[in-house]
């Protein structure tokens, strides 16, 4: 003997209507199996026990409104579902910071050119800056020329994002993954 089926009633936090708390009249009913049409909400309740399952609100903004004939705890597994595979093929990008000062060496800048080219192969983006401190801040254009020549030879592995721009005492670039 099969087990009878109750329907599925609608909580508060439920993020659609559900069977009974559906108000509109008529709606546009979907489904498997469902020939598509523009029936009264009456009779879409009255399918929906007929095939033991829960008419639910899809699209409330259409007009008429979409309501599908589903089983309602299935539908909001699959939904979480899809929404968990979404979230775990997003890829997070961080920002790595690179710092200079103005009257850094040319072996220094080679030093944290590799670490800019293995931030990038991560696929992280750089933002590489230059500190004034004091009375350095007189040397901004040897700052700007310092970030050029960086993002120059960081070419063939990134894109230049932001060109050189002043923020208080820093001076700052900001470069992206080819």
């Amino acid at each position: 003997m099969k087990k009878k089926r109750r329907p599925f009633r609608g909580r508060v936090k439920d993020p659609h209507r559900i069977n009974g708390y559906i108000i509109a009249d008529p709606v546009r009913l979907v489904g498997d199996n469902i020939e598509q049409g523009i029936t009264d909400l009456k009779e879409a309740l009255k399918f929906a026990v007929e095939q033991e399952l829960d008419l639910v609100e899809v699209s409330p903004k259409a007009n008429p409104p979409v309501c599908k004939v589903i089983d309602y705890r299935k539908f909001l597994y699959d939904q979480k579902k899809k929404a968990k595979e979404l979230k775990a093929t997003q890829s997070k990008t961080d920002i790595k910071e690179i710092r200079f000062g103005p009257n850094t060496d040319e072996h220094d800048v080679n030093f944290k050119l590799k670490h800019a080219e293995k931030f990038l192969e991560e696929g992280h983006k750089v933002r590489a800056y230059v500190f004034f401190r004091g009375r350095t801040i007189v040397f901004k254009e040897r700052g700007e020329l310092l970030l050029l020549q960086f993002a120059d030879k960081l070419s063939e592995v990134a894109k230049l994002e932001q060109l050189p721009k002043m923020e208080g005492k820093k001076m700052i670039i900001v470069l992206a993954p080819k």
